[in-house]
């Protein structure tokens, strides 16, 4: 389902109505504290993982930016890992994103949220806080897909996000390790989360490209071909 946000750091649930008006018409709701409860999840990794383990990601204050800083066009990037239409579009229209900027057509700028965690209970502010680590491996774009694939029916522990790194080759480590079992990047999490809020989107996925919403209206953001052609209408590709 599409996140829907409210107003604040507890993460209330908005209104379809609020997604709407500023996604352009995407209509759905995944609650805050959905998916309390321990669940499974199919560990996959991204039929383009040979291509994303190329990608270089670096850490810009709350965002994680991935490609070419020399690109020519930006796209911004805002996520929640526990929402459902996060992983369906991170496995098609992100996926199109990506060929794009690892082609250096366009460098990639995400905003992790966390609003669905509503005290803790998704498990999204884990999954920021190990994606967060995986940037210090050079492992980010592939982890990041990788963890979208692998969202759980529950919430996101650290024995998942573990696993899910043991199909990213080069990832698991002491030192990433340490900051998945420590939470080491929890204030980061916080920071990405506020960031987030601060655009005033109400919902997740969301993507701009050069601060101009796309996909969402037409809902070309869930298909990879029909968002490739969404992206070189507005230059990129």
């Amino acid at each position: 389902m599409l996140g829907v946000r409210g107003a604040g750091r507890a993460g209330r649930v908005g209104t379809a109505v609020a997604a709407a008006a500023l996604l352009g018409g995407l209509v759905a709701g995944c609650g805050a504290g959905e998916g309390a409860s321990a669940g499974t999840a199919v560990v996959r990794t991204s039929p383009i993982a040979d291509v994303l383990a190329k990608l270089p990601a670096t850490v810009d204050g709350a965002k994680v930016v991935v490609g070419s800083p020399d690109a020519p066009r930006t796209a911004q990037v805002l996520v929640d890992p526990h929402c459902g239409w996060c992983a369906k579009f991170e496995a098609t229209g992100g996926e199109a994103l990506l060929k794009e900027a690892a082609a250096g057509k366009v460098k990639v700028e995400y905003l992790l949220a966390s609003f669905l965690d509503r005290g803790g209970a998704s498990g999204s502010a884990k999954a920021v806080n190990a994606l967060r680590a995986s940037v210090d491996a050079g492992k980010f774009a592939e982890y990041h897909a990788a963890v979208f694939a692998s969202q759980p029916e529950g919430k996101f522990s650290d024995e998942l996000l573990l696993e899910i790194a043991d199909r990213v080759p080069g990832l698991r480590g002491a030192a990433f390790d340490k900051a998945v079992a420590e939470n080491s990047y929890e204030g980061w999490a916080r920071e990405s989360e506020e960031a987030f809020e601060a655009t005033g989107v109400q919902g997740t996925p969301a993507v701009l490209v050069d601060g101009r919403p796309v996909g969402a209206q037409d809902r070309s953001m869930f298909d990879a071909g029909a968002f490739a052609g969404t992206l070189r209408g507005v230059g990129v590709g």
